[in-house]
């Protein structure tokens, strides 16, 4: 009897210990993930911090297939809205692109999911200015150049934007390219190019539009990328900053490039539809350009 006594006595004694370690080891395990979360947090609330995640997350592969899915989607969707629904008013459909670009970060920036950007000591106003400006010009004229050129002139026009890249880092930064990559960006060019030929379709005042949107085009991608690898910018964080400046420069470019109508035209749910899906690939196309360029 007194032998179960003792046994009774270790079984409880024993199980009380094995609560306790067992409480201890949840104990430990959930501090550590609190450890985890406030180093994520703390991480996530740097520019510097915020730019890793975005490399880890979105790596060059998928950052250069997201943009080109995307490119592809948008320059079916903007000539569809420009030719079919009839919307024959590109910058104000850019002007749309970008309108609903800054209410949809305007609702990160909200729920506290938008990236903070670097100390503004780091990066002068003019600079962000400058590539406001430069975007606006860049998409504007691109839209404008679709809407009056096939779609294999408009490619054309953007195989020539990768040269001039080349020469605006040059004289940018003094950046120099091998002789590796400018051999594989000829080839690729000339690939493009021979795709591309059986569909041209030459209008003068198109390719005038085009041959303006080559050197804004080129800038506003070498502006992208040197924010974003030297100044620990993330895309949506300069988005952020830049869209509404190239709001205000559409708003200014309009009267210029728009022809007049722009409010006769009839917003039925398909068009409105149309329009709004050109709007979110817009959205997307600026982001996935920025990830690739980053």
């Amino acid at each position: 009897m007194m032998f179960k006594g003792m046994e009774l006595i270790t079984s409880v004694f024993g199980r009380k210990s094995f609560l306790k370690r067992k409480d201890s080891d949840a104990g430990e395990a959930a501090r550590a993930l609190e450890e985890l979360r406030g180093s994520l947090y703390n991480e996530l609330r740097t520019s510097e911090g915020a730019k890793r995640q975005q490399q880890r997350l979105c790596g060059p592969v998928v950052a250069l297939t997201f943009n080109f899915l995307v490119s592809v989607g948008i320059i079916m969707g903007n000539k569809l809205v420009m030719g079919k629904v009839g919307f024959n008013y590109p910058i104000l459909l850019t002007l749309i692109h970008y309108t609903s670009a800054w209410l949809l970060l305007a609702v990160l920036k909200a729920l506290s999911l938008l990236p903070p950007s670097p100390p503004t000591k780091t990066t002068p106003f003019s600079l962000l200015f400058a590539l406001g400006a430069v975007m606006a010009f860049a998409s504007g004229l691109a839209n404008t150049s679709l809407k009056h050129n096939s779609v294999g002139f408009y490619q054309m026009a953007k195989i020539a934007v990768t040269p001039t890249i080349v020469v605006a880092e040059f004289i940018l930064f003094r950046k120099i390219v091998s002789f590796y990559k400018v051999l594989a960006l000829a080839v690729v060019s000339v690939g493009v190019a021979v795709a591309t030929v059986t569909d041209l379709e030459f209008n003068m005042f198109g390719a005038c539009i085009a041959i303006a949107w080559i050197i804004p085009s080129a800038i506003n991608k070498v502006l992208w990328s040197d924010l974003q690898q030297k100044r620990n910018w993330t895309a949506l964080a300069l988005m952020w900053k830049t869209t509404p400046i190239t709001i205000f420069f559409l708003v200014a470019l309009m009267p210029w490039l728009d022809p007049p109508g722009a409010l006769s035209f009839k917003w039925n749910l398909n068009n409105s539809m149309a329009v709004l899906i050109s709007a979110l690939l817009g959205f997307l196309l600026q982001w996935s350009g920025a990830l690739a360029l980053g």
